[in-house]
């Protein structure tokens, strides 16, 4: 059985390895995994996408969106799974506060941060080399319908500036 401090140190030797770029990340965390047994690659699975499904907010939509200069559907999962690659700290503040992340991230790259797609597949790809079968339902409770909390109209920039006045200040539209 993998607990958190394992999973969260799997995410964190693959980050540092990466030098901050999320496909890099993405192929050292398969790597990692790969000298896993798939049982373990399964427990890292489902802490994954526990830790993905519990971002799935309208705060953090809002957060994506003033970091990125708007976020799609897909854009905004594929945040989820970059906020969970840049470790347990930057994640549990995002999630609880995500007005935080102005202070918490020390620079933010449109073009090269805020897409860890690859990083949600991770697990999948290391399972399927492990066994040469596509992983099986993890048996954890999907994402909710619609992101939980406060709806936010992410075309309204007032409305987004005033929930999220530091990261506003710090990364949005001047």
């Amino acid at each position: 059985m993998m607990d958190e401090t394992e999973f969260w140190e799997l995410i964190d030797a693959a980050r540092q390895g990466a030098d901050g770029d999320p496909e890099d990340q993405a192929d050292l965390l398969v790597e990692r995994l790969l000298g896993l047994d798939p049982d373990l690659v399964l427990d890292f699975a489902r802490h994954f996408e526990a830790r993905y499904n519990r971002a799935c907010t309208w705060d953090l939509w809002g957060a994506a969106s003033v970091l990125l200069g708007g976020a799609s559907d897909d854009a905004f999962d594929y945040f989820r799974c970059w906020l969970i690659g840049q470790g347990r700290e930057v994640y549990e503040s995002g999630v609880h506060e995500p007005d935080s992340l102005a202070e918490l991230l020390d620079d933010f790259d449109e073009e090269l941060d805020g897409d860890g797609e690859e990083l949600g597949y991770a697990a999948d790809e290391a399972y399927e080399q492990l066994t040469g079968a596509v992983a099986p339902d993890l048996g954890i409770a999907p994402a909710p319908a619609e992101p939980l909390g406060t709806p936010l109209d992410l075309e309204n920039d007032r409305a987004v500036a005033e929930r999220f006045p530091r990261l506003w200040e710090r990364f949005g539209q001047a």
